[in-house]
C-alpha cells in the first residue's frame, strides 16, 4: 500500500473514532428499538417527557407551533411499530416499507406527511483487498416527515444518526426551522458519507491499478480482486444513482410540508450526489480498463511463453531429426565406417543449435 493510500485510512478510522461517544443521549444500543425520542420547540431541545406518546403529547398540548418530536428507530417489527404508526397517522404502505426494507430510494407524500428512503453506504476497513473483501456496506434509512414530528426508521449495522442530531443540537437556528431542516441534514449526511465511501474505493482502486501495470516481480495480480471491486461498485450505484430523481422532485416540485426556505438547499444535496455518482462510473469505466489490461498482459505473456516453447523445439528438433536419421539402421548409410563422422555430426548438430539460438534471441523469442 502507498504511503498516501495509508494516510488516508489512518483519518478515516481517526474520523469514525472521534463520532463514537455513547455517553450522548442520543444514541443507543441497537438493540434497543426506540434510539431517541426528543422533542424541540425553537431549535431547542426540550425536557424529557417519558415514552413516545408522552413526549408527542406534551409537545402538541404545551408547545402549540414551531415545535416537533424527532423519533428514532432502529429495525422495529410490525408490532412495535403499530403504535408508532397510529401515533402520527402513517399510511399503511409506507410503514409496510418501513418495516421491511429493501426499498429503492424514493420519495413518496401521503397527505401531509413526506415518506423518504435513503440507501446509506459505509467503507468496511480492511488490510489487504481480496477476491472475497466486503468493501461496501449498505443498509437503509427511512424518513416520515410531517407538520410536527420527524421519524427516521433505520436499517443495517452502521449509520448512526447521533452526530448528526448533536449537530443540529448545536446549531438552533437551523434546527428552529423544523422538520424540513432535520430531512435536508438527513439527506446531506446519507450524500457526504457518499463521497466519503467513493474516497475510501478510490485508495482501492490505485492500488490494483498500480500492481496491475507494476513490472512484473512475482505472482501476477488476482483479477479476483478486480471483479470484487466491480461488484462493491455496483451495490454503491444502486444507493447513489436512483436517489437523483427525488431530490430532483423535491427541487422542482416542492411538496407543502417543506418548508420554503429549505428547498434550496436541496440543490447542493443534489450537486453532492451528482459529483458522487460521477466519479461512481468514472471508477466502473476505469476498473473496466484495469481487467482489459490485466487480460491482455495475461495474453502477451501466454504468447511469449509460447514463443519460448517454440523456439527450444525447434533448437531441440536438430539434432532430433540427425539422431532420428542415423537411427535407422539401415546397413548402407553415408559416413558410417568414416573415423571421424560422429564428431563432425556433434559439431553440425551443436553449430546448428547455436546459430538458431543466436537467431532467436536477436528476434526475441528467448
Amino acid at each position: 500500500m502507498s504511503m498516501v493510500g495509508g494516510l488516508r485510512r489512518m483519518a478515516r478510522l481517526a474520523r469514525r473514532m472521534r463520532r463514537v461517544d455513547l455517553s450522548h443521549p442520543a444514541r443507543s444500543p441497537l438493540g434497543s428499538t426506540v434510539v431517541n425520542c426528543v422533542g424541540y420547540r425553537d431549535g431547542e431541545r426540550l425536557a424529557d417527557a417519558g415514552g413516545v406518546a408522552e413526549t408527542v403529547r406534551h409537545l402538541r398540548k404545551h408547545t402549540g407551533r414551531g415545535g416537533f418530536v424527532w423519533l428514532g428507530l432502529h429495525e422495529p417489527s410490525e408490532a412495535e411499530f403499530e403504535g408508532v404508526a397510529e401515533l402520527f397517522g402513517l399510511h399503511p404502505l409506507a410503514v409496510e416499507d418501513a418495516v421491511h426494507a429493501h426499498q429503492r430510494p424514493k420519495l413518496e407524500q401521503y397527505g401531509d406527511v413526506l415518506f423518504a428512503v435513503f440507501k446509506t453506504v459505509t467503507y468496511v476497513e480492511h488490510e489487504r483487498l481480496t477476491a472475497t473483501s466486503e468493501v461496501v456496506d449498505t443498509g437503509e434509512l427511512m424518513v416520515f416527515t410531517g407538520p410536527d414530528f420527524v421519524v427516521t426508521v433505520r436499517h443495517g449495522r452502521h449509520g448512526s444518526l447521533g452526530p448528526l442530531r448533536e449537530a443540529l443540537e448545536a446549531r438552533p437556528e437551523q434546527l428552529a426551522q423544523g422538520p424540513s431542516a432535520v430531512l435536508h441534514a438527513l439527506a446531506d449526511h446519507v450524500v457526504d458519507e457518499y463521497l466519503a465511501v467513493v474516497d475510501a474505493v478510490q485508495d482501492d482502486i490505485e492500488l490494483v491499478e498500480t500492481e496491475v501495470f507494476a513490472p512484473r516481480t512475482g505472482t501476477p495480480p488476482d483479477p479476483g480482486r478486480i471483479y470484487q471491486l466491480k461488484r462493491e461498485l455496483l451495490e454503491l450505484k444502486r444507493a447513489t444513482v436512483p436517489l437523483a430523481r427525488p431530490l430532483e422532485a423535491l427541487i422542482a416540485r416542492p411538496p407543502a410540508v417543506l418548508d420554503p426556505a429549505i428547498r434550496p438547499y436541496f440543490r447542493d444535496v443534489a450537486d453532492h450526489l451528482a459529483r458522487a455518482t460521477e466519479q461512481i462510473n468514472a471508477f466502473d469505466g476505469l476498473i473496466d480498463s484495469i481487467l482489459q489490461a490485466h487480460l491482455a498482459q495475461v495474453t502477451v505473456a501466454q504468447n511469449e511463453d509460447m514463443r519460448k516453447i517454440t523456439a527450444w523445439a525447434a533448437i531441440v528438433a536438430v539434432p532430433t531429426m540427425v539422431c532420428g536419421i542415423y537411427g535407422m539402421n539401415f546397413a548402407h548409410m553415408p559416413e558410417l565406417g568414416w573415423t571421424y563422422g560422429y564428431p563432425l555430426v556433434l559439431s553440425v548438430m551443436a553449430t546448428a543449435c547455436l546459430l538458431l539460438h543466436r537467431g532467436f534471441k536477436r528476434n526475441g523469442w528467448l
